[in-house]
Parts: structure tokens; C-alpha cells; sequence
């Protein structure tokens, strides 16, 4: 540091990255202290450290990030030094973070978290502290590593001590509240429900089903919430509960419907996916026999959007049912395949999707009109990692003058 210069501007290393970094020094002559105070500017780093949960159906626009980012933060640190023989005493730190997240291009609209963290100088210790005479691991660089941690909500931090007893509480008061009118502190605390069971292994949620499942509006927000967790074992909760009967048809659609969407897509829920579609249970029921497969369509999309290569064999058992459709001319259950496997938008799903396409000279030909919008449709997904091979295609439908307008503008 020169004592000429005030201000340095750098390139920093930090928990959330290599960042550029303002540091000011200046002079409390009167009390003789040294004030620095060191910025971080979250919003120009090398090497941003960031991960996107819940995003599998958008499509990631860098353009438009270069116009305005949809997080922006800040962070700064106040320090009160005061030199003192040979070393430099620290009188005081303050530090604040300014996160702020906006998901559209709109005025006023964005999200805030502010985390404020002080310390300051109480007293020295006359006994001298004993260095630890022990083995020092090499602990990497400051950057934060993501793990398998738990999933927080950022609009509502959950600080838990004792998670069963917080269930319960949190669980009656959602059930006493709202008995009339949805009450105004709902919200917040259906959220924190969310925290505290994304905590809970199967076997809790068992103990927690047991205790609310003959209470109507405890079974109510309880089954709301569960698919909200988002974890495999909410899956398979509500996977077992349907077998076993314990909720009924219209409980077991709503649910299976929220956890398409919200339950993380990974092996083991995608199993517990798969091992629905051959149940005779939902093959017998046609409204959840719809929401099983197109959910498991889009299950395979989640997990294969994070995933590279993503494995053919996921959906290879939806591939072997349209080839059987096919050959007996199920239209239906051709139309289902179709969708579940658009929905899924694997590359290898292509030749499937081309045998049942209305290219002239072909059996696929005299297959109705109805198959072959939902065949065109399908290629959507696939399109967003292949676009090559389905634009020939599409281009081919396209130029076939010979098809209906309607396909023909489809396939454009």
C-alpha cells in the first residue's frame, strides 16, 4: 500500500468469485483511527459464481443480459483501524450486501436480500493464546463450493433448531388461521412448511401423515406442501400413498401435478416415475394415467436439462410403447407417446417422431391428421438441442405443398 494513493481498484478473490474490488483509505485525524472501506462489485466478476435452480423451461437469452442483468448485487465493508505499536488494531467492522434479483425487464419490480453483519473491539486478553499444534488441511481458495445442501428459499430464511417440533407448530397454525379467510400471515408461513419438510426423510413424513391424515384442514395443507418440498422422498410419499389408497383420485392428481413441476428431477424420482407408468391403477384411471406419463416427459426434460449426455434409455420404454401403438393403430395411446416423448425432448426420440410424420410415400402418410400435429409439435424440444437435424425436416414439411396448411404451417 502507498501512502500517496487513497484509492486501489482490483481484481479480488472472494466467496462469490474473482470480482472487482474498490478499496478507500482515508484519515480520522481526531480520534487517529484509519477508516477503510472496501466495495465489491457483484456485478463485474471474471468468474461469477452463480447457479440457476428451477429454470428448466426457460431458455437463457445473452443478449439481453448484456442490456440488464436479472441479478445485481453489491457488498461493502466498513473497517475502523487504529495503529498501535508495530500492528494495526481493528476497532470496528460493519458489512452490508445488497442482492437484488429481477427474473423480467420491468421497473421497480425486483427482489431484494439484504444481510448486515457488525463487530466491534471489546477487550484484550492478558493470558496469550496457545498455538494448536495439530495437522493443517489444505482447504482450497475462498470461492463457495455448492454441494448437496439444503435448498433455502431466499424470501424466507428458516433459522431451525428443532424441525419436528417446528412442523407441528407451524402446521397448527396454518390449520387455525385460515379457518374462515385466508389469513394475511398464510403465505410466510406455508413457506416455511416448505423449508422445514424439504428437512424431513421419508420416515418423518410418515409420522407426520399419521398424526394429520384424519384432520381436514392439517391433511389439506399437508398435502399441499409436500409436493412443494421438492425432494425425493415428497415423491415418493405421495407415490406410496397413492398405492396404498390413503388419497384419493382428486388428492393424487393435484399432487402429482405440483411435484411434475417442483420436485427435483434426478435417478431416483425418475425411477419412482417410471414404476407408475405400468401400475394398474393409473393405467385404469385415464386423467391420471395422462398426468403420469406427460409428467414423467417432463421429469426426463428437468434432469436432462442439467445434465450432459443424458441417457437414451430414459426414454426408451416411451419409445417401445409408440412403436406397439403404432402397429395395432391406437390412436390415443399414439398421441400420448407422442406428447409424453415431446415433452422429454430427447435427440433420440427423432427417428421414433419421423415414422409417424405425413412425409409423402410413406404408411405414416394415412395416419390422422391428429397424430401428425402432435408428431410436428414434439419436435419443439428437440429442435433446442438439435436444431439442425429437425430444421431439414421441418423444412421438407414445409416445402410439401401436398400437406394440409395446417401441417404445413406447423412445420414453419
Amino acid at each position: 500500500i502507498k501512502k500517496t494513493h487513497k484509492v486501489f481498484d482490483l481484481q479480488e478473490v472472494g466467496t462469490q468469485g474473482v470480482c472487482k474490488t474498490l478499496y478507500s483509505i482515508s484519515e480520522d485525524a481526531r480520534n487517529e483511527n484509519i477508516l477503510l472501506t472496501k466495495t465489491r462489485d457483484l456485478n463485474n466478476c471474471q468468474e461469477r459464481l452463480i447457479k440457476d435452480m428451477g429454470l428448466a423451461y426457460t431458455q437463457k437469452c445473452e443478449r439481453c443480459q448484456e442490456e440488464t442483468k436479472n441479478l445485481r448485487g453489491t457488498t461493502t465493508f466498513s473497517y475502523t483501524l487504529k495503529p498501535v505499536a508495530n500492528a494495526i488494531m481493528i476497532l470496528k467492522v460493519d458489512v452490508n450486501e445488497l442482492i437484488q434479483f429481477l427474473p423480467f425487464s420491468e421497473d421497480n419490480g425486483a427482489t431484494q436480500m439484504r444481510t448486515k453483519q457488525s463487530f466491534q473491539f471489546l477487550e484484550i486478553q492478558k493470558e496469550p493464546i496457545t498455538p494448536i499444534n495439530a495437522v493443517y488441511r489444505h482447504r482450497g481458495s475462498l470461492k463457495y463450493e455448492f454441494a448437496n445442501e439444503l435448498l433455502q428459499a431466499p424470501i424466507k430464511l428458516v433459522k431451525i433448531s428443532n424441525a419436528k417440533a417446528q412442523t407441528a407448530e407451524v402446521m397448527n397454525k396454518l390449520a387455525t388461521i385460515n379457518v374462515e379467510n385466508l389469513h394475511e400471515n398464510a403465505p410466510m408461513k406455508f413457506l416455511e412448511l416448505v423449508q422445514l419438510l424439504r428437512l424431513a426423510r421419508y420416515e418423518d413424513l410418515e409420522m407426520y401423515w399419521n398424526q394429520y391424515k384424519k384432520l381436514s384442514p392439517h391433511r389439506h395443507w399437508f398435502l399441499d406442501t409436500i409436493p412443494a418440498a421438492g425432494t425425493p422422498a415428497a415423491f415418493r410419499f405421495i407415490k406410496e400413498k397413492f398405492m396404498a389408497e390413503e388419497i384419493n383420485t382428486a388428492e393424487a392428481v393435484q399432487a402429482l401435478v405440483a411435484a411434475v413441476h417442483m420436485v427435483t428431477a434426478d435417478p431416483e424420482v425418475i425411477k419412482l416415475f417410471e414404476s407408475l407408468l405400468a401400475n394398474d391403477k393409473v393405467e385404469k384411471n385415464p386423467l391420471l394415467r395422462e398426468v403420469v406419463f406427460l409428467g414423467y416427459g417432463t421429469m426426463v426434460y428437468k434432469y436432462c436439462n442439467k445434465t450432459a449426455p443424458c441417457p437414451a434409455e430414459l426414454v426408451k420404454p416411451i419409445q417401445e410403447r409408440l412403436t406397439n401403438a403404432v402397429a395395432k393403430n391406437e390412436e390415443d395411446k399414439i398421441v400420448l407417446y407422442v406428447k409424453v416423448l415431446g415433452n422429454a425432448g430427447h435427440p433420440s426420440s427423432f427417428k421414433s417422431l419421423i415414422k409417424i410424420m405425413p412425409i409423402h410415400g410413406t404408411p405414416a402418410a394415412s395416419l390422422p391428421m391428429r397424430v401428425h400435429v402432435e408428431a410436428i409439435m414434439a419436435l419443439r424440444n428437440i429442435a433446442k438441442k438439435e436444431p439442425r437435424l429437425v430444421q431439414d425436416l421441418a423444412l421438407q414439411l414445409y416445402m410439401d405443398k401436398a400437406l394440409h396448411p395446417k401441417l404445413r404451417m406447423l412445420a414453419c
